[in-house]
């Protein structure tokens, strides 16, 4: 009750609120590009379990993020499966071959592919989610716990967006392909030698920009390669 009473726990928890709505934006556009190829019932789901996973990942991440992100090469391995991450959300939906989307495996497969892309996006942000908490694990937790609704709404409101500008959904996975490129360069294992030689991946966004243009690229290959629809399907 003392920490209820004190006005520092307050500022924290405002804190950290406020901290994961500027920090949830490209969270929201991959939970919703991983939720639209569901049924509406599903896609509700998928949103909310994806959501509530995320942050459950994001509390456990926060709370070792700063050694975490000592470590060599976990940026690059991060980075890279987001890449692949982002081509996939692109890439056209494999319906099975009946016309209907396999809703249950792709439910999960979403809820999966939310909470891999949440915890890769969130290797930086949450840093600045723990030092608002400044150790307290009880207001880590409250905090991110009260930004699961916060999240659910702005992903159900880009789905929305969505559907009605298709454009979108390129410009959603270009944005994780432009995460990714950011992350890489500052591996510990490589960022001395990119600023040594390579500066203009980090400094005129270069990496963000190649990994931006990788996402798009070769997500618009895999799309025209997808055979077109036999007309005796289509029936």
């Amino acid at each position: 009750m003392e920490m209820l009473a004190s006005h520092e726990f307050w500022i924290g928890l405002f804190a950290i609120i406020w901290v994961n709505i500027l920090l949830s934006g490209d969270n929201a556009v991959v939970i919703a590009l991983a939720a639209r190829s569901l049924p509406p019932k599903q896609q509700k789901q998928a949103i909310v379990w994806g959501s509530v996973a995320a942050i459950v990942m994001r509390v456990i991440l926060t709370i070792v993020a700063v050694e975490m992100l000592k470590l060599p090469y976990l940026k690059i391995v991060g980075a890279l499966l987001l890449l692949w991450i982002a081509v996939q959300l692109l890439a056209p939906e494999d319906d099975g071959g009946d016309g209907q989307a396999k809703t249950y495996g792709s439910m999960f497969a979403a809820i999966r592919t939310i909470m891999i892309a949440d915890l890769v996006m969130s290797l930086d942000n949450v840093i600045g989610v723990a030092a608002a908490a400044k150790g307290n694990i009880v207001l880590l937790v409250l905090g991110l716990a009260i930004s699961i609704p916060l999240i659910v709404f702005g992903s159900t409101l880009v789905l929305k967006v969505m559907e009605r500008f298709p454009i979108i959904i390129t410009a959603g996975a270009a944005l994780l392909g432009w995460i990714a490129g950011d992350m890489l360069p500052t591996d510990p294992a490589i960022a001395d030698w990119v600023k040594a030689n390579m500066g203009w991946l980090v400094s005129l966004w270069g990496a963000p920009i190649i990994g931006a243009a990788l996402v798009v690229i070769v997500g618009s290959w895999l799309a025209r390669r997808k055979p077109p629809v036999a007309e005796n399907e289509k029936a």
